[in-house]
């Protein structure tokens, strides 16, 4: 009880400071416009994942779908799994510390059915003890920890998101640039010549 409680007290005061004034990253996601309107769909229509994926994409700048939007970005769950792994054992052969594993598998598609971000699989972990004859501290604190996963878990999702909408967006938007940078060299050297035949009309010709 003495080495479960404290990590406990300390996870659950964290997770309701951050709950209450709002986590915000540092390097803040913004995804671009031009992703439109997105739904996130997944088997369980409670799914806690589903829903920090939302809320994510909203702090994201992304618009929230209409249920019946025929022009919406797909974001698919395809596959969440949970699984605890035991790390060691006491001198009774009694596992007290695990891994707390939660993998991911989605894809990403617009609405004319394009791929935006291929399907792939996101793994993360969380090591907790388990100190046996100890059942209510260590649920508490898996619990603490599981929340933690999905908001990470939304994050690291989001971030896939961000770098591929990056690497194909910008080969669409950027194209007309070296167009325009053209027309600018060429208006330089109609001004630069302009000079020079202004100058060459003030010298004074000799006699």
């Amino acid at each position: 009880m003495i080495r479960c409680l404290p990590r406990v007290s300390v996870l659950a005061v964290v997770a309701l400071v951050l709950a209450g004034c709002g986590f915000h990253l540092r390097n803040a996601i913004r995804l671009p416009d031009a992703i439109g309107p997105v739904r996130v769909v997944s088997r369980d229509p409670y799914s806690p994942l589903a829903q920090s994926l939302a809320r994510a994409l909203d702090r994201a700048g992304a618009v929230a779908a209409q249920a019946d939007d025929p022009n919406a970005t797909t974001l698919r769950i395809l596959s969440e799994q949970w699984g605890d792994t035991p790390l060691s054992v006491d001198s009774r052969g009694r596992s007290q510390e695990y891994t707390l594993r939660h993998a991911v598998v989605f894809v990403m598609r617009r609405a004319d059915g394009t791929v935006l971000v291929p399907q792939q699989a996101i793994e993360l972990s969380r090591d907790y003890l388990a100190i046996p004859n100890q059942s209510i501290g260590v649920d508490s604190e898996r619990e603490i920890l599981a929340e933690e996963l999905r908001r990470e878990m939304a994050v690291a999702i989001l971030r896939r998101i961000d770098d591929a909408s990056q690497a194909q967006l910008p080969a669409t938007m950027e194209a007309p640039q070296p167009v325009e940078s053209q027309e600018l060299e060429s208006q330089e050297l109609d001004s630069q010549e302009l000079d020079s035949q202004e100058l060459d009309s003030q010298q004074p010709t000799s006699p």
